[in-house]
C-alpha cells in the first residue's frame, strides 16, 4: 500500500512508521519538519501543515489510506480547539484527494466506564489531558457523521508505554480492554502492529475500536 502517515514523528507515528515499511509499505510521512524523519528505504519525507486543506490535498493524492497520528501537542494552550480543526481538515483533504480509507489515532478520555459514561467526563478524569481528550472526542463525534470515507478511529489504552513489539492484542470497541489485573495497557509498538492489521485488513470501518493485552 501506499501510505499518507501524518505525524510520522511523535510517540505513536514513530513506531507506526517502522512498522508499515516491515509490511513492505510504501510511506509518505507527513510531518512539521522533515529533518525529523528516521531516513529509511521506502519512506519520503514531507513538510505539511495539517490545517491547510488545499496543501494537504495535494500531498494526500495518489495513496491508498491515510493514517493520522495527529496531536497538536500537550502543552499546546488550545489543545482542543485545534485539534478539532486539525480533524477536521485531515477529513475534507483525504475527501478532496479521493482517498477513501482513513484511520485516526484518537484518545482513550471517550471509551465507556462500567456505568455507560465517558471516562473525560468524570470527576477523577486528570485535568492536564482533559482539554485534549475532548477534542479528539469531538473528532470522533464528527467522524460519525461523515458518510464520504470508510473511517476508523483507534482509542489507546489509558496506559499507553514504551516496550517490546510481541505481535499479540486483543481488540474492544467502545469500553477499555483490561488484563488480568484489571489494567488498560498496551506497549506503542503493539498499538502500532493492531493499526497496520487494520489497514491491511479493515475490521472497523465507521467504527471505533480500542487495543489492549
Amino acid at each position: 500500500m501506499k501510505i499518507a502517515l501524518i505525524g510520522a514523528t511523535g510517540f505513536i507515528g514513530k513506531e507506526l512508521l517502522p512498522e508499515a515499511v516491515s509490511r513492505g509499505h510504501s510511506v509518505t510521512a507527513l510531518v512539521r519538519n522533515a529533518d525529523k524523519v528516521e531516513k529509511r528505504e521506502g519512506v519520503k519525507a514531507v513538510k505539511a501543515d495539517v490545517l491547510d486543506v488545499a496543501d494537504l490535498t495535494e500531498k494526500l493524492k495518489g495513496h491508498d489510506i491515510v493514517l493520522s497520528a495527529y496531536n497538536p501537542g500537550w502543552g499546546e494552550p488550545d489543545i482542543q480547539a485545534i485539534h478539532i480543526k486539525a480533524s477536521k481538515a485531515i477529513t475534507e483533504a483525504a475527501k478532496q484527494a479521493g482517498v477513501k480509507r482513513l484511520i485516526v489515532v484518537g484518545g482513550a478520555g471517550s471509551l465507556l466506564n462500567q456505568e455507560g459514561k465517558q471516562f473525560v467526563d468524570g470527576p477523577d478524569f486528570p485535568a492536564e489531558y482533559r482539554e485534549g481528550a475532548l477534542g479528539a472526542r469531538q473528532a470522533l463525534n464528527d467522524l460519525k457523521t461523515e458518510n464520504g470515507l470508510d473511517w476508523s478511529f483507534v482509542s489507546p489504552p489509558f496506559a499507553l508505554v514504551p516496550g517490546p513489539r510481541t505481535g499479540t492484542y486483543r481488540l474492544g470497541r467502545d469500553n477499555p480492554v483490561v488484563n488480568a489485573e484489571g489494567h488498560s495497557t498496551v506497549s506503542v509498538a503493539d498499538l502500532a502492529v493492531a493499526i497496520l492489521d487494520e489497514a491491511g485488513t479493515p475490521k472497523h470501518v465507521r467504527q471505533r475500536f480500542t487495543v489492549g493485552y
